[in-house]
């Protein structure tokens, strides 16, 4: 299998952050420890940033002193939610205290075990999944927002690092990912890279040497599921994209 892996340097982060347009107010962003997008076979790479940013604190409530959480669908509310356009937007804080809230312009998120072949059935060739079995994306739109609070809590936190597995990533640039510090100002953008095998998936991640981000900007392509709406690769306009596992550090109570 062919494997691309761009690690960029602290200083490259940096200037990426400073340069974005939206970049607002006095404070200086924190360095980054490692800004990382690979594709094909990914397993190395996200075994490396889950170590980078310390041992699983599973669905333990509370701030933890260090290390990371994980989302990875398979074990959420187990036949109440799956395959249904259904699933509770705050599941990963208020039932599985993970810390982690989403928000979409859409109408809802669906946690699928079917490929999503019951939206459409020509995704079963097109998506696959890094932890079986489970996939996510948001309905009705191709943009979710990923929000850090207290594991358990309703207190807003911040997060050192935060890295996400990608589904069928065809067009160049198009998935991204943006990192938001607490006041609003922008960390930077990254683009995940093009599939590089039939497998099909991506990862992108970025760690910092301090919990700063708040808020996460998940671009998926360049449009949303749907009936009808076919893939780049079968036919269609739009490249569509779901995705896997996120990781990401321990929320931390933010001031």
């Amino acid at each position: 299998m062919r494997k691309k892996m761009l690690l960029m340097a602290a200083a490259a982060f940096m200037m990426m952050a400073c340069n974005d347009t939206t970049t607002t107010g006095t404070n200086t962003p924190p360095f980054g420890r490692a800004v990382i997008a690979v594709s094909g076979d990914i397993a190395d790479t996200v075994a490396a940033f889950r170590n980078l940013l310390g041992a699983s604190n599973g669905a333990v409530a509370g701030e933890q002193a260090t290390g990371r959480r994980e989302i990875n669908w398979d074990g959420a509310a187990a036949n109440a939610f799956d395959n249904s356009n259904t699933f509770p937007a705050d599941f990963f804080n208020t039932t599985a205290k993970v810390g982690a809230v989403f928000t979409t312009d859409g109408t809802g998120f669906r946690n699928d075990s079917t490929k999503f072949v019951e939206v459409n059935p020509t995704y079963a060739d097109q998506f696959r999944f890094f932890s079986a079995n489970k996939i996510f994306a948001p309905v009705g739109s191709n943009v979710l927002d990923v929000l850090f609070q207290v594991a358990g809590q309703p207190t807003p936190a911040v997060s050192s690092g935060f890295g996400i597995v990608l589904s069928d990533v065809d067009a160049a640039n198009a998935t991204t990912i943006e990192l938001f510090a607490q006041d609003g100002t922008s960390l930077g953008i990254i683009a995940a890279p093009v599939r590089s095998d039939t497998v099909g998936l991506s990862f992108v991640g970025a760690s910092f040497d301090r919990p700063v981000i708040a808020r996460v900007r998940v671009t998926l392509g360049t449009g949303a599921l749907g009936a009808g709406v076919d893939d780049l690769s079968a036919g269609g306009v739009k490249d569509l994209v779901v995705l896997d596992n996120l990781i990401y550090g321990e929320p931390k109570k933010a001031f």
